[in-house]
């Protein structure tokens, strides 16, 4: 069964095709016969193009489109023509999985794409601006190209959908709820997929588990796993809340909002810039919202740089610790995503606060870019996990369990 997966973000578009043998899903991820990514934001009016296959065979190219749909016909073209071609035709493609950032309270888990469920993602567009219209025209690209295939909807937001309403449930006036304003959470797929991991690296089945895995990269999120259901989490109604992230600040006192928005010179879409793109990392460092360009700063002495560190670290310390009280316990903490799967600094300064939880890392393990490793030691009453999050073969897998 051959699966094309799309997971389009506001700026880019990753998308990979994976060949899955057999009648039973594989437990450990198989390599994509064939990748690519396209970037929109190097020059305007432009598409930036890299494909790469599992021989080894790859394209780079910049081709002049602002069109989503014409894009992705481009780059389907490679799957079946010239240097990095993998298949014949496109009718041997069985699926496609789309990553999908909301789905509302309608959808708590992934569902085969329908016209209502379309107009679905289209009307949540106002709670996800900058992704549910990507994902729809990912989407609508596909049927205008590879015809009546089925295509599945994976939400973001589907993980997390069982989340007590003590949990989900913000107190302010009740009409919010009547309006659907609650806490959905986001980055559910990648949590997801590492619940279902830790417990294969762990040995252990996820009934009876208690984890917390932290999703850290541009964007941040926690989880509260037990029993393999999330039941707490960090971002809220929209992805702004929680952790302090790359470019967005994460919870704020709304107070603030109502102090600026009193101000002549701001606007509803002057705060949305501000907290959402020059905030976070950074709008403290100054530099940049990359951990690896502040890393660099501070070792040339930058101030704001590592204050920006250890404001990042000592939010994140604090929300482990509000999921910690969530699950009355904890098996295991997992890092995964970009910088938490490569800053190693990073692991050690946050799991030194948790010693009294009998917690303890090995720091040579931690030191050695470990990738789906229990960092812990031997007598860690808590284990300690880097994973390397796989979005993609996750949304494969909802593919197959709903078309198979």
């Amino acid at each position: 069964m051959k699966i094309l997966v799309l997971n389009a973000g506001s700026s880019s578009q990753k998308s990979c095709l994976y060949d899955i043998a057999g009648d039973t899903f594989p437990q450990e991820p198989l390599k994509p016969l064939w990748e690519a990514k396209v970037d929109w934001t190097h020059h305007q009016g432009f598409a930036e193009i890299e494909v790469k296959t599992a021989t080894g065979a790859k394209l780079e190219e910049e081709i002049p489109s602002n069109s989503r749909s014409e894009v992705v016909a481009h780059m389907l073209d490679t799957l079946y023509s010239g240097s990095t071609q993998v298949i014949d035709k496109r009718s041997e493609i069985n699926a496609v999985g789309h990553r999908v950032v909301h789905g509302g309270e309608n959808y708590r888990e992934s569902v085969v794409i329908t016209e209502d469920v379309k107009q679905a993602i289209a009307r949540l567009a106002t709670l996800a601006p900058a992704h549910n219209p990507v994902n729809l025209e990912g989407i609508e690209a596909i049927e205008q190209h590879l015809g009546a295939i089925t295509q599945v909807a994976v939400f973001d937001t589907a993980f997390h959908s069982q989340i007590p309403d003590a949990a989900a449930i913000y107190p302010g006036p009740y009409e919010w709820v009547e309006q659907g304003i609650r806490r959905y959470g986001f980055h559910g797929i990648s949590h997801q997929y590492c619940t279902q991991r830790a417990a294969r690296i762990l040995g252990r089945d996820l009934a009876g588990l208690r984890l917390i895995t932290c999703h850290l990269g541009n964007g941040c999120s926690l989880a509260a796993v037990k029993n393999g259901r999330s039941i707490d989490t960090t971002m809220g109604f929209t992805p702004l809340d929680g952790l302090m992230m790359g470019s967005r600040s994460g919870a704020v006192d709304p107070g603030i909002i109502i102090h600026l928005l009193r101000q002549s010179d701001y606007s509803a879409d002057k705060l949305d810039n501000v907290l959402n793109k020059a905030s976070g990392l950074r709008g403290i460092s100054g530099i940049s919202g990359d951990m690896r360009q502040i890393r660099q700063e501070i070792s040339q002495g930058n101030s704001r740089a590592q204050l920006a560190v250890d404001m990042y670290v000592h939010r994140l310390r604090s929300y482990i610790g509000a999921m910690l009280a969530s699950l009355g316990g904890l098996d295991a903490l997992i890092f995964t995503a970009g910088v938490g799967e490569n800053d190693a600094v990073l692991r050690e300064v946050t799991c030194e606060a948790f010693e009294f939880l009998g917690l303890k890392i090995d720091k040579e393990k931690n030191k050695h870019k470990p990738v789906d490793m229990d960092i812990s030691t031997p007598d860690s009453a808590v284990r300690v996990l880097v994973i390397h999050t796989e979005e993609d073969w996750e949304i494969a897998r909802e593919c197959w369990r709903l078309v198979k």
